[in-house]
C-alpha cells in the first residue's frame, strides 16, 4: 500500500509510527490543486458586494466555537478600529449562520462604513475573493492552508493550531483575539511593506498546484507497473 502526505512534518509522524520509507511520498494537498484551478478557470463575480476599486480588502472570517462569546467581539471590536484609523481598507466578513456569531457581529458591525456584512459563500466566489484580498484574517483551518497560494498573508484569530507547518514557514501568524494584537499585527502589514513581502512571498508548505499529478504518477509506478 503506498501512504501520501503533504508535508515533511507528517512524513516524520508517519516514520515515526513504523511506516517504511518506500511507502511514503510527499505530494502536497490536493487543495491546493483545486483552489489554483478554481481561481484561474472560475473567476466569480463579486460585483453585488459593492466593494470599492481603490481600497484595499480585508477578508475576515471566524466561526470556531472556541471563539464564541467574548473573543468574537473583541475580534469586531479590532475591526471598527482599523477601519477607522485606516481610510484605505475595507473589510468583507462572509458571517456565518450560527446564531453565536450572527449576534454580536451584526450588533456590532452591521450598517458600518466599509464593512461588508456578507451571506456565507460557495467555493468559487470565496477562492475569487481569497485571491482579490489584500490579507486575510482567520479562524479556519482550511483558510491557512489555501490562501498562502495566493501570496496572501494570513492572520490566525487563535493561540493554538492544528497546522503548525505553516507557522513555522511564516505564512501565517498567530495573533489570537485579543483586541490590541489584532490591531497591530493588521497594522504592522499595512504600514510595513517588509513585514508584508515576507509574509506574502513564503514558501507554502501544503504545496505547489500539482499534489494531484504526482498521485497519479505514484499509482502508477506502485500498481500498474506491477501487472505489466
Amino acid at each position: 500500500m503506498c501512504i501520501r502526505d503533504r508535508t515533511e512534518t507528517s512524513i516524520e509522524n508517519l516514520k515515526k509510527s513504523a511506516i517504511p520509507d518506500t511507502h511514503i511520498y510527499k505530494t502536497g494537498n490536493t487543495v491546493i490543486d483545486a483552489l489554483l484551478h478554481t481561481v484561474e478557470n472560475n473567476k466569480a463575480d463579486l460585483s453585488y458586494i459593492g466593494l470599492h476599486p481603490d481600497l484595499k480588502t480585508i477578508l475576515l472570517t471566524s466561526h470556531r466555537r472556541e471563539n464564541f462569546g467574548e473573543p468574537i467581539k473583541n475580534i469586531c471590536k479590532a475591526v471598527l478600529e482599523l477601519v477607522e484609523k485606516n481610510k484605505d481598507i475595507q473589510v468583507v466578513y462572509p458571517v456565518h449562520l450560527n446564531p453565536n456569531v450572527q449576534k454580536p457581529v451584526y450588533e456590532l458591525l452591521d450598517k458600518k462604513e466599509r464593512i461588508h456584512l456578507i451571506e456565507p459563500m460557495e467555493y468559487a466566489p470565496f477562492s475569487t475573493l481569497m485571491k482579490e484580498s489584500h490579507l486575510i484574517m482567520t479562524d479556519s483551518g482550511g483558510v491557512q492552508e489555501e490562501a498562502p497560494s495566493l501570496g496572501k498573508p494570513v492572520l490566525v484569530l487563535r493561540t493554538t493550531t492544528e497546522r503548525p507547518e505553516a507557522v513555522e514557514y511564516g505564512t501565517v501568524k498567530l495573533v489570537g483575539t485579543n483586541k490590541e494584537d489584532i490591531v497591530s499585527e493588521v497594522q504592522k502589514l499595512l504600514d510595513n511593506e517588509e513585514e508584508y513581502k515576507k509574509m506574502s512571498e513564503a514558501i507554502n508548505p501544503y504545496g505547489d498546484g500539482l499534489a494531484s499529478q504526482r498521485i497519479v504518477e505514484i499509482i502508477r509506478k506502485e500498481f500498474y507497473s506491477k501487472l505489466d
